[in-house]
């Protein structure tokens, strides 16, 4: 299926985007957390642009995605950007992936499957109107700004998951607006720049990318990825059936579904845990290279 290549793809390009940012993000000084000024620090950074060009990869793929497949389907296949990140930290930085982290790689891969399978996510034909947008954003807006809130009291591993959660509900957002701009695109690009999902998608997407950095300065891949991998396929198939209509099987299948959301769960917090990862995250991006243009 088309969609499920486009999605892969997306969470190859998210993958790669979340290592080159996480190098730059761990470099920056501590005491930018929360401050416009962690944006302006990151942007002097060679490895953060080239994350950003990851990112934008990883939007337009998923865009692709979100065209001819829906959010309960599209979204959890992008729990598989962990595994990838895997890949691309060994690749990057030579480390060697153990029995350990193929392991957690295949629990992770079962229970994504086991997932889908179970729920059988159908696209739904239902376009959700004003108010239904304006009672998703408000419920969405309060969820991230009780976790933001927490995020502040607290530091270190405790922060960066309220930080990756947040994050992650704040993509999967992002993303419902994604699919709700792909449906304005047969009505050509005026249309889609005069359509207020767009924009909106934007102000979403920049808000999440902003919380995202603030995990990421705030702890390692270890705490951020496994709140990040879970809260957003969770959060768009709520998205998806809530708002556009998709159908999963509900009844004696949600016992599987809750199966595969939690292998996903030990899945990704083992492979977060699995050496490699660990002696990534105690590595000082400063002693592997100079990340900071010159200056002119």
């Amino acid at each position: 299926m088309i969609a499920v290549l486009f999605a892969v793809l997306a969470a190859a390009s998210n993958a790669l985007a979340s290592v080159l940012q996480r190098r730059a993000a761990r470099s920056a000084p501590p005491d930018e957390a929360f401050r416009l000024a962690l944006i302006w620090d990151l942007v002097r950074r060679r490895s953060w642009l080239g994350g950003i060009v990851a990112l934008i990869a990883g939007f337009l793929f998923q865009a692709a995605a979100l065209t001819t497949g829906g959010l309960a389907l599209v979204q959890p296949i992008l729990v598989t950007e962990l595994p990838i990140t895997m890949l691309f930290i060994s690749l990057i930085f030579r480390i060697r992936l153990g029995s350990e982290s193929w392991l957690a790689v295949g629990v992770l891969t079962v229970g994504l499957a086991g997932l889908l399978a179970a729920a059988s996510p159908s696209p739904g034909s239902r376009h959700p109107d004003r108010l239904d947008w304006a009672i998703a954003t408000l419920v969405t807006a309060g969820v991230i700004t009780y976790l933001f809130a927490m995020a502040k009291v607290t530091s270190g591993a405790a922060r960066a998951t309220l930080l990756g959660v947040a994050s992650g509900l704040g993509f999967a957002f992002t993303a419902a607006l994604m699919k709700d701009a792909t449906e304005v695109l047969p009505e050509g690009a005026a249309a889609l720049l005069t359509s207020w999902s767009v924009w909106a998608m934007v102000a979403a997407g920049l808000g999440s990318l902003f919380l995202l950095q603030n995990a990421l300065h705030s702890g390692t891949l270890v705490a951020v990825q496994p709140a990040l991998n879970v809260s957003d396929p969770v959060a768009s198939i709520a998205y998806g059936v809530g708002l556009f209509g998709e159908e999963i099987r509900l009844g004696g299948w949600a016992v599987p579904e809750v199966l595969g959301i939690g292998l996903i769960l030990y899945g990704s917090t083992r492979l977060a845990q699995s050496p490699p990862i660990r002696r990534h995250a105690h590595v000082n991006p400063a002693d592997l290279e100079s990340e900071r243009d010159p200056d002119p």
